[in-house]
């Protein structure tokens, strides 16, 4: 299966920022390791990162047009307010998309509780870290596979 992995804003900073939210990894390493699990389940997985909103919009209309079968979006905090990320993920019309959080955004500031992005996924994965993005990988391959 061909995945398409979007960061959105400060994901880039893993592992500088709030080491005690998001750990001490670096952005690479967990970029390196999610492409890892991907490729020992036999997936093609293209990881994007922007800390621009249109931009994560372009990526989103890309796995569109190149036809990805699944996306995994981590909106960062445009999670709590961009309308416009929801439009595009439900404007991906049959690209099933998982979004993913490294924290646990319910235990965390009450406004990190609401996500406007996550109404227009088939589901949502947070406080499992970088293993969140595998659950996520696993959870689209069982989703494809019974919508087929």
């Amino acid at each position: 299966m061909k995945f398409m992995v979007i960061n959105g804003p400060n994901i880039n900073m893993i592992g500088v920022r709030e080491k005690g939210i998001y750990g001490s990894k670096s952005f690479t390493e967990i970029c390196e390791y999610i492409k890892e699990e991907g490729e020992k389940r036999g997936h093609e997985v293209t990881l994007l990162q922007s800390n621009c909103e249109g931009t994560m919009i372009d990526f989103l209309q890309r796995a569109y047009f190149e036809k990805f079968d699944g996306v995994i979006i981590n909106p960062g905090a445009y999670t709590h307010y961009s309308i416009a990320l929801h439009d595009a993920i439900k404007g991906n019309t049959g690209i099933p998309t998982v979004e993913v959080h490294i924290s646990n955004v319910h235990a965390r500031e009450e406004f990190r509780k609401e996500s406007k992005t996550a109404p227009a996924c088939i589901g949502q994965m947070c406080g499992f870290g970088e293993k969140g993005y595998v659950l996520a990988m696993e959870a689209l391959e069982d989703y494809i596979t019974r919508n087929k």
